[in-house]
């Protein structure tokens, strides 16, 4: 099982709009898919339509509070099927009541590690700053993508969470690399998208994915109707470029379930 956290501490990135077009890609291809919403403002549960959760609802905060996380999964049907974790207001209480427990920093890993259905991925989306719940992802992950905006003052703070990515690796979790930095809202013929590629690539090598996603108008409307693009609009560039990027995350990967 692969555990993949969606990261950047700045937001705007496209980090929650990866995250779910991802999975619901990978879905298409055969793999099945756990998505997990570990941000208070709850873009990623808002984007896959479950927006509208009962009190009496379990989701990611009840889990991490010890009640059981397989009552929290929910499963998004249509053009694709994937499940998820959803999250709410609730869990912002969570930063304060975490923060003095002791192994804070497992206890999505450990919760992760009670769920009974076997997943090929989860993807964990991250609020988009350095908290008590990124640190708790990155601690729970085997890999980490960081989505990029094509412009210059993101690109400052990648190093920085490199850094933050390796502190976290070498104290908590050892199995934590970096599998890929992705551009987004790239636009090929603008001079400063491509200086910003250029950058990325002296930084990270072959890290960097060879897709990039670029401004999509469909990718911009599908979370109000809260839907992933491959279900909003499969024929849109949106769709075709995260399709191309989950062939990078696979690389030989095959289905080992129908």
């Amino acid at each position: 099982m692969r555990i993949i956290t969606f990261l950047n501490q700045k937001g705007g990135t496209g980090k929650t709009t990866s995250c779910i077009n991802v999975g619901a890609a990978l879905s298409l291809c055969g793999f099945k898919c756990l998505l997990i919403d570990a941000d208070p403002q709850a873009n990623l549960s808002q984007s896959a339509g479950f927006d509208e959760l009962q009190d009496d609802e379990i989701t990611i905060y009840e889990a991490l509070k010890g009640d059981d996380i397989n009552k929290a999964i929910k499963t998004k049907e249509g053009k694709t099927k994937y499940d998820m974790i959803p999250a709410d207001i609730r869990l912002s209480a969570g930063e304060i009541e975490f923060i003095s427990l002791q192994r804070r920093n497992y206890i999505l890993r450990d919760a992760i590690r009670r769920i009974e259905t076997p997943y090929d991925f989860i993807l964990i989306d991250c609020p988009p700053s350095l908290n008590i719940f990124t640190l708790m992802a990155l601690t729970a992950a085997t890999e980490v993508i960081i989505p990029v905006q094509a412009q210059y003052l993101p690109l400052k703070g990648v190093a920085q969470l490199r850094d933050t990515i390796r502190l976290v690796g070498a104290r908590f979790n050892p199995k934590l690399k970096i599998t890929g930095v992705l551009l987004t809202f790239f636009h090929s013929n603008q001079n400063l998208d491509n200086d910003v590629l250029e950058a990325l690539e002296q930084a990270f090598g072959d890290k960097v994915f060879k897709t990039m996603i670029s401004q999509n108008n469909k990718l911009a409307e599908a979370p109000g109707h809260g839907k992933d693009i491959m279900d909003y609009s499969p024929r849109s560039k949106g769709a075709q470029q995260y399709q191309a990027l989950a062939q990078e995350i696979l690389g030989d990967m095959k289905p080992q379930r129908g």
